[in-house]
């Protein structure tokens, strides 16, 4: 039975609100202000260290999704009223339904690196080749501390900026969301500590990356059993996000680089016109040509604006109310969080879904490819990694002179002395408090926690920086002017 109601709750850690209304506004307060969702204005869309301000950033587009998003459950709510709200426990819940997916939307990168997605790759990489030797050393007599060191090989080696979102908005950023919201953000749901599912895992689509470490690995079970989510499956409102994620990134990355000057608009017109015909696609052949048409009897460089905002206004319309019908067709499978696929991918015989295919061919093949982008992820590749070698000497302590550390104390390592200090006290008072929690009477399973706990407190230090912040720290720690 779908009943919203024990999904969309009052329930958060900290001084739960009487009425769902005032849940969700402060959620929305405490998601506008924080200071991680403001520095999102500064990480890489696709363009690094970009000056032009109408190109967009992390910022600009997790707004664009959050929009698209509130398009989309209102259109739900359109469709389920027909039917009766009440029906599906969403009786004056309709603000709440809509406030979440948009703020759900609005936090989905939060936890992505500077730099863009390479840098997640360069993260794992670093940690593969630098840190795994040396949890390897650490001593485990008993199969519990082996199978302890086993998960935290896979943990560390899967940085993810969906599973860092879940560690930002509960630990580092401390936001006090409601469960709600908080689960809404959990796009996959395999733990980075969990193997990757076979294919023949029912929800395989759902696993595919990690959404969530070791560290959160308590709070989201408690979440989970709180919201009746069962442990791998979603919550319903997240297909939404990934909808309207997957939607914006339509023509943005198009459109931007018209901006940034890689490719012209006829260019860009006569590529997917290209692929269109080579795939046989009417449907957004026809859309383009059109808006083509009408484009170019303008004067530029009103050319470019018109096409592309015509051309997006066409396709978010149609996809979100495509989306609303996938969505409705499988609602107690979403609703159950066991719809095991996006919902813009679920027919793949649909002319959208080639639609999209296309334009997302295009960009990986026009942009993501290109030259000048590949040198800008080349230079962020070389400052995310330079920064985590000069971070190293922290990984190399033993727990004692890591703690000897955080009391000021002195210990046979000035650089990390050094170090410590530039490292965010927020970041720091998270890892302690992740420390103060582990059982001190194992030994050995405390000397491996503290060190993964160290891990993570590094991570989250580089990983939380803007690009140009990244910059210009690697610039100080390396003596380049």
């Amino acid at each position: 039975m779908i009943d919203y109601r024990k999904k969309i709750t009052l329930n958060r850690e900290l001084y739960p609100f009487k009425d769902i209304t005032s849940s969700c506004e402060s959620d929305r307060g405490r998601i506008i202000s924080s200071g991680a969702l403001r520095r999102l204005q500064k990480r890489t869309q696709v363009f690094a260290l970009e000056l032009n301000a109408s190109i967009r950033t992390r910022l600009t587009h997790s707004m664009e999704v959050a929009q698209t998003a509130r398009f989309i459950a209102m259109s739900i709510l359109a469709k389920l009223k027909e039917r009766g709200l009440d029906t599906y426990g969403l009786e004056n819940m309709e603000n709440a339904f809509i406030s979440t997916a948009e703020m759900t939307s609005l936090l989905h990168d939060i936890g992505n690196p500077p730099f863009g997605h390479s840098a997640e790759e360069t993260i794992n990489q670093w940690v593969e080749n630098n840190a795994l030797n040396i949890l390897n050393d650490f001593s485990a007599t008993t199969q519990e501390s082996k199978e302890l060191k086993e998960m935290l090989s896979r943990d560390i080696c899967n940085y993810d900026g969906n599973a860092q979102a879940i560690r930002v908005i509960t630990k580092l950023q401390r936001l006090n969301l409601s469960y709600t919201q908080i689960l809404s953000v959990l796009k996959y749901t395999r733990g980075a500590f969990e193997a990757k599912p076979f294919s023949e895992d029912k929800l395989n689509y759902l696993k595919k990356k990690p959404g969530f470490y070791y560290s959160e690995k308590d709070f989201i079970l408690k979440i989970q059993e709180t919201l009746e989510v069962k442990a791998g499956c979603r919550f319903p409102l997240t297909y939404i996000m990934e909808a309207a994620d997957d939607i914006s990134y339509l023509t943005a990355d198009l459109e931007d680089s018209v901006e940034k000057g890689i490719l012209s608009l006829k260019e860009v017109y006569d590529i997917i016109k290209k692929e269109c015909e080579k795939e046989n696609e009417i449907y957004l052949l026809d859309i383009i040509e059109k808006q083509y048409a009408n484009a170019i009897k303008n004067e530029e460089p009103y050319q470019f604006n018109m096409f592309f905002t015509l051309t997006r206004a066409k396709l978010v319309t149609a996809l979100v109310y495509y989306a609303v019908d996938i969505y409705l067709e499988n609602h107690e499978a979403i609703f159950n969080g066991e719809f095991n696929s996006s919902l813009l991918e679920y027919d793949e015989t649909s002319e959208y879904f080639k639609a999209i295919e296309i334009l997302q061919n295009v960009s990986i093949k026009y942009i993501y490819k290109n030259s000048t982008v590949q040198t800008l992820e080349l230079q962020g590749y070389a400052i995310v990694n330079g920064l985590l070698n000069i971070y190293k000497p922290l990984l190399e302590l033993s727990s004692t002179n890591m703690e000897k550390l955080l009391k000021n104390e002195r210990v046979r390592c000035f650089i990390s002395e050094r170090l410590i200090k530039r490292v965010s006290s927020k970041q720091i008072v998270a890892y302690q408090n992740d420390v103060d929690k582990i059982n001190k009477e194992d030994k050995e399973q405390y000397q491996i926690l503290e060190w993964y706990y160290r891990v993570r407190l590094i991570i989250d230090y580089i990983s939380g920086m803007t690009d140009d912040f990244a910059q210009e720290e690697y610039k100080i720690l390396t003596a380049i002017k």
